[in-house]
């Protein structure tokens, strides 16, 4: 079983993306949150992945976040709910929002959802319902990972406008981002830049 593919991301689209690890091009089915969370193509991209194998072809599905993975994991359990239509829920609706609904069984809710019918939301608020805490960690896990994401991303974009390359913009950015004080874009932008002048 593949769990997670690095390498550079050589194609992207809202459905799919391609990642050239070693010369070998992997094609994963991505959602809507992972997509829009890419770095450019050209870029160094780690996903993790859920491999689905059947008898005619091998399907994967690969997320930024691994706490998205889980919430796909949690969505697919649900009996009738497939991986193309766990994926279609993930880019239908925000991660804390499908929590709050299951919880608050808001059926009209989810049936807003493209593909999501009322028989189907009231499957997933049942078959969900004993399983809210665990969906809603990975829900805090996968917000915490996408504001360090944007804050990564926000601060290369930074040093690049300052006229660094983007792979050295990239390493210093994430060796700034390992300090658990660094918050805010000012701050890492500041020890991104101590970083680069101090090689």
């Amino acid at each position: 079983m593949i769990a997670r593919i690095s390498g550079k991301l050589v194609h992207k689209k809202p459905s799919q993306v391609i990642v050239d690890t070693n010369g070998v091009g992997y094609g994963l089915s991505v959602t809507l949150a992972t997509f829009y969370s890419l770095p450019e193509i050209g870029a160094q991209v780690t996903l993790h992945v859920h491999t689905i194998v059947r008898e005619d072809a091998i399907t994967l599905y690969g997320f930024l976040a691994p706490g998205e993975r889980e919430i796909f994991e949690r969505l697919i359990s649900v009996n009738k709910i497939g991986p193309k239509m766990a994926a279609s829920i993930l880019s239908g609706i925000p991660f804390g929002e499908l929590a709050g609904a299951v919880r608050r069984k808001d059926i009209a809710r989810l049936s807003l959802v493209p593909g999501v019918g009322k028989k189907t939301a009231e499957r997933l608020c049942v078959e969900l319902g004993d399983k809210l805490d665990t969906l809603e960690s990975a829900v805090e896990e996968t917000a915490l990972e996408a504001d360090g994401s944007r804050l990564l991303n926000d601060t290369v974009e930074a040093l690049v406008s300052l006229g660094y390359n983007r792979q050295e913009a990239m390493r210093s950015a994430r060796s700034a981002l390992r300090g658990d004080s660094v918050k805010d874009i000012q701050t890492a932008v500041k020890a991104a830049l101590a970083e680069l002048s101090s090689r």
